[in-house]
C-alpha cells in the first residue's frame, strides 16, 4: 500500500483506528469453538463489521504462534481474507523481529513476500543492518519500537534519551521515509518532542484502552490539520468488549466510542 492511500482512507473516514488482533483461543466466545477454525472466525467476523471505522489492522503473531501449526493457519487465513476482501486495510504483523542481515533477509521474505502483509514491528537494538533487509521492498514498512508502553522502557530506551538515538538514526538510512516508530501512548509527555524529531514519519501507537492510554491526549500531541499521520492500535478492549455471541456488537459500540473520543478534525 502506497501511504498516500493510508493518509487518504485516515482522511475519508476520521479514524486513526487500527484493529489489534491479539487473539486469545481461550478468550474468545464459546459458541465459536464449534467452527474448524473460531480464531479465524472470531477475527473474520471483527473485520466484516469494523472494516468501515477503522484504517489498519495489526496481528500479534505471539498468540498465533504459540498454538503451532493450528494457530499459524488461523494467522495465514486471517491475513490472505484481508488482502483479498479488505486490501484498503493498512495491514502490520506485529511480530518484532530483529536480527542479523541474512537472518533478517528471511523474515523480511516470509511477512512480505509469502504472507503479503504491508508492514512489520522490528526490535532495531542490534543496529540498523538489522532494518535494512525490509528497506529494500516497494510499499512495504518496517515499524521501529521506539517507546513502548510498557514500565520496563525505563530501563533501557529512556535512560540517555535512547529512543531518540534510534529515531535519529534512522533517518539517515536509504528509504528513511518508509520507517515508521513504535511509541506507546503511556508515553504520551514524550509526544511532542517524537514529533520533532520526526515530523512526516508515521508513528503506531499502542497502549490505548487496556493499558491506559488517552487517545484524545495522543492526538491532540502529534497530529495537526496538515500531519494526521499516525496509528492507534486498540486491542483488548475492542475485540473483548462482549463474551457472547454479541461480541461483535460490542466491538462495533467501542470503536464508535473510541472515535468518537477523538474528535477528528
Amino acid at each position: 500500500m502506497k501511504l498516500s492511500q493510508l493518509e487518504n482512507n485516515i482522511k475519508n473516514k476520521k479514524s486513526f483506528l487500527c484493529l489489534g488482533l491479539d487473539t486469545d483461543i481461550d478468550k474468545i466466545p464459546k459458541h465459536l469453538l464449534n467452527n474448524s477454525d473460531p480464531v479465524f472466525e472470531f477475527n473474520k467476523n471483527l473485520i466484516d463489521q469494523l472494516n468501515k471505522k477503522i484504517v489498519a489492522v495489526k496481528i500479534n503473531t505471539a498468540f498465533y504462534e504459540s498454538r503451532g501449526i493450528a494457530g499459524w493457519t488461523s494467522l495465514e487465513k486471517t491475513i490472505n481474507y484481508l488482502n483479498r476482501y479488505h486490501p484498503e486495510l493498512f495491514t502490520i504483523a506485529d511480530a518484532k523481529r530483529g536480527d542479523i542481515g541474512n537472518t533478517s533477509k528471511m523474515y523480511a521474505k516470509a511477512f512480505f513476500e509469502n504472507l503479503n502483509f504491508d508492514s512489520i514491528t522490528l526490535s532495531p537494538y542490534m543496529g540498523m543492518d538489522t532494518v535494512s533487509e525490509f528497506l529494500d521492498y516497494d510499499e512495504k514498512y518496517p515499524i521501529l519500537l521506539a517507546l513502548t508502553t510498557n514500565q520496563g522502557a525505563s530501563d533501557f530506551q529512556l535512560p540517555n534519551n535512547l529512543y531518540e538515538s534510534v529515531i535519529t538514526k534512522s533517518k539517515n538510512v536509504k528509504g528513511a521515509k518508509k520507517i515508521m516508530f513504535v511509541v506507546g501512548a503511556t508515553k504520551s509527555k514524550f509526544l511532542k518532542n517524537i514529533r520533532k524529531i520526526a515530523p512526516d514519519n508515521f508513528l503506531l501507537i499502542p497502549g490505548v484502552g487496556a493499558q491506559g492510554g488517552d487517545a484524545a491526549e495522543v492526538v491532540n500531541s502529534c497530529t495537526n490539520s496538515e500531519n494526521k499521520k499516525i496509528l492507534i492500535n486498540v486491542s483488548r478492549s475492542i475485540i473483548y468488549a462482549g463474551n457472547d455471541e454479541n461480541y461483535v456488537f460490542e466491538a462495533l459500540k467501542k470503536v464508535d466510542e473510541i472515535n468518537n473520543s477523538i474528535g477528528f478534525k
